[in-house]
């Protein structure tokens, strides 16, 4: 009885030790073999100097500095970004004064549609939108600011593949001439048998 308890002991160690080599084999076999999906053509690589913008001073020891001044607030047109725009045709604008959609990105967050003369952030209002850019009025008695939307890139063009020797083997038989069926021979009637 104690050499069975031993012999199943020993089974069910093999057991999980194997499990645990199998399960690490298909970890590896998997983090090698599939790559990671490629990045779309738009995307914009985040910087890491975000991270670092903290006051080490404190860390390594020394005394706090007094500042009488704030960390200057960033430009308020670098706060918005126009991502895109639907607006309506040159004909159609002058009937549909103030109609138009913006896609705007504020303060790096993700980019929400605005339509025109919605608030973007505080007294900052989408004041127009044309075909490519969009306008922003920053608060009253300041000048609006135009955001335009980058420049399309241009189109991939490219030309046929050369004509390989391959192909010009492979070239289609001639078209040859097939002459007609002879013309249908007339029905004759049987001569009658005479007995």
């Amino acid at each position: 009885m104690i050499h069975d308890n031993r012999l199943m002991l020993a089974r069910l160690c093999a057991f999980v030790i194997w499990a645990l080599v199998a399960a690490t084999a298909v970890f590896w076999g998997l983090r090698l073999v599939v790559a990671a999906p490629a990045a779309p053509a738009h995307a914009v690589p985040v910087g890491e100097t975000a991270a670092l913008r903290g006051d080490l001073s404190r860390l390594l020891g020394s005394a706090p500095v007094a500042t009488t001044a704030a960390v200057a607030a960033p430009e308020a047109a670098s706060r918005f970004r126009l991502i895109g725009v639907m607006a309506p045709r040159a004909a159609a604008a002058s009937a549909a004064e103030g109609s138009g959609v913006a896609l705007i990105a504020v303060d790096g967050k993700p980019p929400k549609a605005y339509a025109v003369g919605a608030r973007l952030d505080g007294e900052v209002m989408l004041q127009s939108v044309s075909l490519r850019a969009a306008s922003i009025a920053m608060g009253p008695g300041q000048a609006p600011v135009l955001m335009e939307l980058a420049p399309l890139a241009p189109p991939a063009t490219g030309s046929l593949p050369a004509l390989s020797s391959t192909s010009a083997v492979m070239a289609p038989a001639p078209i040859v001439a097939v002459p007609p069926p002879p013309p249908p021979i007339p029905n004759r009637p049987a001569p009658a048998l005479s007995q």
